[in-house]
């Protein structure tokens, strides 16, 4: 389904080889490599610093590239899949569930690479997918990169595997012709590390990076510590995505009730809180101040709310005494105008009106492919995103402002 705009997807992912950290890490790190690997009875899981993955089960490792799945369902079949899906789990609501384990049919065979999407790991067919699509970018973020660092804690490993992926995405996307663009994954638990680890990222391909919405030190995102990371990205001149994760248990928004494991819905419904959190330090600390030209994203998390969270914010600041906890000079909205960008799943009906209310230049669309908790017509329901749109918000919505964000034109 063509538009005659620039398309361009601001948060497209890759499902990266199972053996890349084996391949990319540093050797003296290669031991405890992230990976993939088979038990005694034939099933696959996850093992990250040498030890089974307590987060990320064999139905999420299979289900990954699930978006595959929902186009070839249909409306039709997955609504029966849920009613059935739903009889069988409140039956069994007080046992406990990973995130999609209730999804995999328990076979041996549903292994990470069986469930790959079309163009989630090859190149060929991930051109040949935004040609039919129309689509002139897709901007890169990884996979298995979102999994591993919510159970590593060690810092110098997580800065390593952070390093071997951003090599590996370099390479991956230096056959595409500038099509796709990579995008550097780092970690706060070293920002030094995190900054010189930048620096190379950018000057061998890489068009901006991305931090996960917690940090292994627990220190805030906006925390002075982190100064030197955010004077970098500033200094190199690009942008600083907030991306949803797998989140440490300690630190998830979504401890407040017991017995909700099997509750898939709602914590994918809430699951990008903790990116909300991240974002709300950067203002709580001062970080636009001390960085003016920074550009900050907030990626996979909805935009919807960003009106009544700007609202929120500013009549805080201004009205009440809380506000003056708050080390900026100007409202947030001050900054969010002149600094941030905000990208919005296709199904969100209310961004034509937060687009004039915010700003028609800090809006994206993301299609989060091919990942299976997004929908898979993302272009039908783009088309009803941007209706009533103007049509500088329109252009701005479906590409310019990620172009311009990103430098990409």
């Amino acid at each position: 389904m063509a538009f005659e705009e620039l398309l361009i997807d601001a948060d497209g992912h890759i499902l990266e080889p199972p053996d890349i950290f084996e391949k990319y890490l540093e050797p003296r790190f290669r031991a405890r490599a992230t990976r993939i690997r088979t038990d005694d009875n034939g099933f696959e899981f996850f093992e990250v610093d040498g030890k089974k993955s307590e987060l990320t089960s064999s139905s999420l490792l299979h289900e990954l590239g699930g978006m595959k799945k929902l186009r070839e369902m249909g409306y039709a079949e997955i609504a029966a899949f849920n009613e059935g899906r739903r009889k069988r789990l409140w039956e069994k609501a007080q046992e406990k569930h990973s995130v999609f384990d209730s999804l995999g049919s328990g076979r041996r065979e549903d292994t990470y690479l069986s469930g790959c999407a079309p163009g989630a790991m090859d190149l060929k067919e991930r051109l040949d997918l935004m040609e039919a699509e129309g689509m002139a970018k897709s901007v890169i973020y990884p996979t298995l990169g979102l999994l591993w660092e919510a159970e590593m804690f060690d810092p110098a490993l997580a800065a390593a595997h952070c390093q071997a992926y951003n090599r590996w995405i370099v390479d991956f996307c230096s056959d595409s012709g500038g099509r796709l663009v990579p995008i550097a994954h780092l970690s706060l638990g070293d920002p030094v590390a995190a900054a010189r680890e930048l620096e190379r990222a950018v000057k061998a391909g890489c068009k901006g990076a991305f931090i996960a919405p917690f940090t292994i030190t627990r220190k805030p995102h906006g925390h002075p510590d982190h100064d030197v990371f955010f004077a970098a990205a500033q200094d190199l001149d690009v942008p600083v995505g907030i991306h949803p994760e797998l989140e440490p248990p300690a630190f998830s928004v979504h401890h407040r009730f017991d017995g909700m494991g099997w509750a898939d819905w709602y914590f994918d419904l809430f699951a990008a809180q903790g990116v909300g959190h991240a974002f709300a330090t950067l203002f709580q600390y001062g970080v636009f101040d001390r960085f003016p030209q920074l550009r900050v994203v907030v990626l996979e998390s909805g935009a919807g709310w960003i009106g009544y969270w700007l609202d929120r914010g500013d009549a805080i600041y201004r009205h009440t005494r809380l506000g003056g906890t708050v080390q900026l000079k100007e409202p947030p909205s001050f900054y969010f105008k002149r600094q941030c960008y905000i990208s919005a799943d296709p199904d969100e009906r209310s961004i034509a009106a937060m687009t004039r209310l915010v700003g028609e230049d800090r809006f994206f669309w993301a299609s989060d492919y091919p990942h299976p908790d997004h929908p898979g017509d993302y272009l039908e329901e783009l088309r009803g995103m941007v209706d009533g749109m103007t049509a500088t918000a329109r252009r701005g919505v479906l590409g310019e402002n990620v172009a311009r964000c990103y430098k990409l034109m």
